[in-house]
């Protein structure tokens, strides 16, 4: 068959699969031109999912009767000149709308700030009728109208109503949280309407409108920079996670962008802090110069492509791991919420009757504890409180045999700690502190585990790991490349126990491996080093393994439930959480306490 010129109606169709995957796809690159425009407010409306009707209006600048007439060919844009270099818009390839009108019923209407009277066009199945006058507010109203009509087979590969309506939901929602300045209205016969009203220069506010007003109370900020990357923003605390990677949104300079490199990042520094199968929330946002990313390596520019990504993936990691450690210990709001459900008392019709228990002054509970083991001794050995004294309480029940009161004291200085003072050990796993303004109840077997974890983690940073010498050096065969990236990360290898060296042109022999390990798979471990490194550029797989061991060991090194503790143990386990960042989760990503303030228990008792 000869080569020949395809028509017109054909090539806008080609590109449409390529950028019109679905209603959402043309509702974000008809968002994405109204935001381009300069529009302060835009309202959305759907039927069908979007399958039926899509109605885009904004007041942004318009579009004189020449701009339409071009606005609706292929490869006419108003947002780049003659470089990809520069990018500085949202949309700017030149093929959305023509590609919208070759497989559905597009009309546009438009006018320009100044002019007397609007103009119109329409497109359908890619026949275009020529520009008329019409009625018009100034900015733009696109409107879309049986999507993929023109293309049947498209048509029945979309989901339903709901699925599509909800696809539309999320885009508008990155929009928002990019664009705080701009109030965001979507409406229509398939949904209720959702509004998000403009809030200016306050990102968090936005944030809250989107993700909850939760958000805004378990947000920790970030605001870091590396060369010429900035990163803001805003994550969760470790304990404010979610069931999936749906609250995670990424943007770079004010792209909203799904990138794997970003939420691999995401993942990565909350390895240690998020339960496995929870996800953390969110929301960065990445600027730097556009020459240093290319947005156009996915048609519907969902994907960028870093110059250098590790460097960008060093800061999102880095970045969030210090804010954490800065702030991570903080106990989340959640946990009160369900600790106040648990509280409530349910309503019992058979009006049973209470019978008060007799009262007799709580003792301090005997403790047949052993010593701490010499790893944590050196963390509690001192006294937490020097003086407890004895007030009448009322008895522990006989039900109750696993309470074991403490001596309270009237000391208050001990409960202005952020953590308080220690007040008495429940089933001997739980120790319950009372602060200025409430209670903490802290998981001892968790908080100490992590408090292990972290010092074992910086010994990791202190010095060269000790290793083992195999007998006989392991030979193994990679991909040349992959032994020349390893090669050149030797020494941060050997810095982790880890000695590596050039075995001829394809190989690499392994004389040293960490002791940690133990006896380890060497030839796995190198080539999963080999992949990593190959993808991210980074060497973070073997320590992410070290501190994996060094987990697992402050696991069983910790301080065990059911071991009884005394006050001044439980005391000085409270001041060392209180000094350590990140003890806010233990090791697999478990709250390590729960908070409860005094208005809260009010509010249980109906007294507030």
């Amino acid at each position: 068959m000869p080569v020949q010129q395809l028509p017109e109606t054909l090539i806008n169709q080609i590109a449409a699969g390529e950028v019109i995957e679905r209603p959402a796809s043309a509702a974000k690159e008809l968002i994405e031109n109204a935001i381009d425009a300069g529009a302060t407010r835009i309202e959305i409306a759907t039927a069908g999912g979007g399958k039926s009707l899509m109605r885009i209006t904004d007041n942004g600048s318009g579009m004189s009767a020449a701009d339409l007439d071009l606005a609706v060919r292929r490869h006419c844009t108003s947002k780049i000149s003659d470089t990809l270099d520069d990018i500085r818009t949202l949309g700017f390839r030149g093929e959305a709308l023509p590609s919208i009108g070759s497989v559905a019923k597009l009309t546009i209407t438009s006018r320009r700030y100044g002019d007397s009277e609007g103009s119109q066009v329409s497109v359908t199945g890619g026949k275009t009728t020529g520009v008329r006058p019409a009625p018009a507010n100034a900015g733009t109203v696109v409107e879309v109208r049986d999507i993929f009509f023109a293309t049947p087979a498209r048509l029945k590969f979309l989901k339903t109503e709901r699925a599509e309506a909800g696809a539309i939901t999320e885009i508008v929602k990155r929009m928002a949280i990019a664009f705080p300045k701009i109030r965001f209205v979507l409406s229509g016969s398939d949904r209720t309407t959702l509004e998000f009203p403009a809030t200016g220069d306050d990102h968090l506010a936005r944030m809250a409108q989107v993700l909850g007003a939760e958000f805004r109370d378990n947000a920790i900020e970030i605001d870091a920079a590396r060369e010429d990357v900035e990163l803001a923003g805003f994550v969760g605390l470790p304990t404010f996670h979610r069931g999936n990677s749906a609250h995670q949104y990424a943007f770079v300079n004010g792209r909203p962008v799904q990138d794997k490199l970003i939420l691999s990042a995401i993942r990565g520094a909350y390895a240690e802090s998020v339960p496995a199968g929870r996800y953390p929330v969110a929301v960065l946002s990445i600027t730097l110069d556009p020459a240093l990313v290319d947005v156009n390596v996915h048609p519907a520019k969902a994907d960028v492509r870093f110059r250098d990504p590790g460097l960008v993936r060093g800061l999102i990691v880095g970045a969030i791991r210090q804010a954490l450690h800065r702030e991570g210990d903080r106990a989340a709001t959640t946990g009160g919420a369900g600790l106040m459900q648990a509280f409530r008392p349910g309503f019992n019709p058979g009006g049973a009757t209470y019978q008060a228990a007799r009262t007799t002054p709580w003792t301090a509970a005997s403790s047949p504890s052993r010593p701490l083991e010499p790893f944590a001794t050196a963390g509690f050995a001192e006294r937490g409180q020097a003086v407890f004294d004895t007030l009448t309480m009322p008895a522990a029940r006989a039900d109750m045999p696993n309470t074991h009161p403490v001596q309270a004291t009237q000391d208050t200085e001990t409960q202005r700690h952020r953590l308080g003072a220690a007040r008495a050990q429940v089933h001997e796993n739980y120790i319950v502190a009372q602060t200025e303004d409430g209670l903490v109840i802290v998981d001892q077997h968790a908080a100490h585990e992590r408090l292990v974890f972290e010092a074992m983690r910086k010994a990791l940073d202190g010095r060269r790991l000790p290793s083992q010498v195999l007998l006989i050096p392991e030979i193994i065969d990679l991909p040349e490349e992959d032994c020349d990236r390893l090669i050149a990360h030797a020494a941060e290898l050997d810095r982790l126990g880890l000695a590596l060296e050039r075995f001829g042109p394809g190989a690499v022999a392994v004389r040293e491996t960490p002791a940690m390990l133990g006896e380890v798979d060497a030839a796995s471990l190198v080539r999963d080093l080999a992949d990593e490194v190959a993808e991210w550029n980074t060497a973070g797989g073997l320590r992410g393994k070290l501190e994996y061991v060094a987990a697992t060991m402050a696991c069983h090194g910790s301080v065990r439930s059911g071991r009884r503790l005394k006050p001044e143990e439980m005391n000085a386990l409270l001041r060392e959480m209180e000094a350590t960042p990140g003890s806010g989760t233990c090791n697999h990503g478990r709250p390590t306490y729960i908070e409860l303030k005094l208005s809260d228990i009010e509010r249980l008792f109906g007294r507030s």
